[in-house]
């Protein structure tokens, strides 16, 4: 090992070491995504409702759905009487309910087979609103804290203030004959409705505007536990399908690198450590390359053809023939480039291709004048070629 090499080695340990130095010594910052997600404990994670559910609900067995909700309650749909062989709570808590329409409707007949549906987000499936004549409206002017409270005198001392991730969403349009209001939100302006119970069929839907009251970080301070507990007071005594976050096919998929993007520690760490090997791969490939063989490109034959149909024309001392080639092969050039009719060669057409062509008129007259007289000459020699050829390459060249 040369003295190079340890000189690289000794400054990329510096610098992991003052990375990882930095890394230690900074606070740790919090974790303000909104996941919803029961095996987390950030702020906005539902941990805590989740470990309490068993308490919220001692007597009801609760299983977690991995997969969507028409997988799983399809399954225990029995086609021959049309009818499911489970019955209880389905619940789902999230900042935006991410529910297919196929999904959506499963839970729709689960519902009107008896079955009730807890969902509280602040965007609900759009097959919901539809089906059950609701309409939602977002009012994005709000300001400061907001008062959750629920219309039922019982739960009067059950309400809570909250001052952080909120949204004004609200029930804006309700089917009077088969719903019940059962909360309210205010902002700074009036009560608006947020929590209400909508008869479906034979079932009921209890549809909540507001999900951060179940998070983390709401759960754990002052007495908001009390306002979580009285909104899930209203579902029957049933087993619980909790609609879990953490599905079958992972939150982060199978590749271990996602994991490793997704926490700033490992990610800062492999960045530095790809950005290391390449400039230890640059500086080494640049002292050991190889030389690079030349190759001699392939010899351009046409040229090498024309010349030699050049030499037998001149050879054969065949002037007009070759005089009457370059001024076809000119005056095609110009029919090409500059789309002028070359079948009348006059003073029109001379200041025509004097524009188009942004040669001198003296330049292009010339020429022109020197093509007409030797198309009308009988016999040419040798010097009109080379005066021909000339004029020519004077026109192309000036």
């Amino acid at each position: 090992m040369n003295k190079t090499i340890k000189i690289y080695i000794g400054l990329l340990i510096l610098l992991f070491a003052g990375a990882i130095a930095i890394e230690f010594s900074k606070p740790k910052p919090i974790n303000w995504s909104r996941t919803f997600n029961e095996r987390h404990t950030i702020p906005y994670g539902m941990f805590v409702l989740y470990n309490e559910l068993p308490n919220l609900f001692p007597k009801n067995e609760i299983t977690d759905i991995s997969v969507s909700a028409y997988e799983y309650f399809d399954e225990y749909f029995n086609w021959e009487d049309s009818t499911y062989t489970i019955s209880g709570n389905y619940i789902l808590i999230d900042d935006y309910a991410d529910v297919d329409e196929v999904s959506a409707q499963e839970l729709l007949d689960f519902a009107s087979h008896g079955n009730t549906i807890f969902m509280s987000a602040n965007y609900l499936p759009q097959k919901f609103l539809d089906t059950l004549g609701i309409e939602l409206k977002n009012d994005f002017d709000f300001t400061g804290k907001a008062q959750f409270s629920l219309a039922n005198p019982i739960f009067k001392n059950d309400s809570i203030t909250i001052d952080r991730g909120l949204s004004n969403i609200y029930f804006s349009k309700l089917d009077s004959t088969r719903t019940t209001v059962l909360g309210y939100q205010k902002f700074s302006e009036e009560d608006r409705i947020n929590y209400i119970k909508v008869n479906h069929e034979y079932g009921e839907f209890y549809l909540h505007l507001q999900p951060m009251a179940f998070t983390n970080f709401s759960l754990l301070k002052h007495d908001n536990k009390k306002y979580a507990a009285a909104i899930l007071s209203y579902l029957p005594n049933q087993p619980i399908f909790f609609d879990s976050r953490n599905k079958n096919r992972m939150e982060l998929g199978s590749s271990p690198l996602r994991y490793v993007l997704s926490q700033p520690a490992l990610k800062w760490a492999w960045i530095l450590g790809l950005v290391s090997l390449l400039v230890f791969i640059l500086f080494n490939a640049k002292r050991k390359q190889r030389i690079v063989k030349v190759i001699k490109p392939l010899e351009n034959s046409t040229i090498a053809f024309t010349k030699t149909i050049g030499n037998l024309y001149y050879e054969t001392k065949d002037h007009n023939n070759l005089i009457d080639k370059k001024v076809t092969y000119f005056l095609e050039t110009i029919r090409r480039k500059y789309y002028l009719d070359t079948q009348l060669l006059d003073e029109k057409f001379v200041k025509n291709l004097s524009l188009k062509s942004g040669k001198d008129l003296g330049k292009a007259k010339k020429t022109i004048n020197l093509i007409v007289h030797l198309k009308a000459k009988q016999s040419c020699n040798e010097e009109d070629l080379k005066n021909l050829n000339k004029t020519i390459e004077d026109f192309y060249n000036t």
